[in-house]
């Protein structure tokens, strides 16, 4: 299928959009990229709501006490831009990959969804870990580049790469095997 074209039914799933990843323990290493990322998201659901396509949120719910996204922490709300609205999915996940330990692969196929758009967060967590098995369970999967972002992090030898940096490796990753990679605008003129 053309990038330029999504099905009535393609789902926007949105990953660990709370509040728990504006906590500053996420950029102790440096700031984050994509700070229009939110906006992106907003405008994203808006696309979507508009022409009545499958919205899914996936929240996060630690079971680390300390995590910022533990259900009894004040992260754990979703982010004001992410709200869902009553008919939309929340699919609750413990681990990274929306796909362990929850429903949402039956979900989808009960439904005969077959195309997957992804934004959230964090691109190299549970963006990536979730796309994979998207792409792996033979889902047709977009993610949404600059509707998603991360933090900077040390390689493995130990050198600081920037967000972006881990953002387009993470991507690259992605790209071609598992996903294809687009924006924002491109999403929304394939609507």
């Amino acid at each position: 299928m053309p990038t330029s074209t999504l099905p009535a039914n393609a789902t926007l799933l949105l990953i660990d959009l709370q509040r728990a990843i504006d906590d500053p323990r996420w950029s102790a290493l440096g700031p984050r990229n994509n700070p229009q990322a939110e906006a992106n998201v907003a405008a994203l659901l808006a696309g979507w709501r508009r022409t009545g396509r499958p919205v899914i949120h996936v929240r996060h719910d630690s079971t680390e006490p300390d995590s910022t996204y533990h259900p009894y922490g004040a992260g754990h709300a979703f982010k004001p831009e992410a709200q869902p609205e009553p008919g939309e999915r929340v699919v609750p996940k413990t681990t990274n990959s929306a796909f362990i330990g929850t429903d949402l692969d039956v979900y989808l196929r009960e439904r005969g969804v077959w195309v997957l758009v992804i934004a959230g967060v964090i691109t190299n967590n549970s963006v990536e870990a979730t796309a994979r098995m998207a792409g792996n369970l033979g889902f047709d999967t977009r993610v949404v580049g600059d509707a998603t972002f991360t933090f900077p992090k040390k390689d493995f030898s130990g050198r600081l790469r920037t967000a972006e940096e881990v953002h387009d490796l993470s991507l690259a990753n992605l790209s071609g095997e598992y996903a294809t990679i687009m924006d924002t605008a491109s999403a929304l003129a394939a609507l």
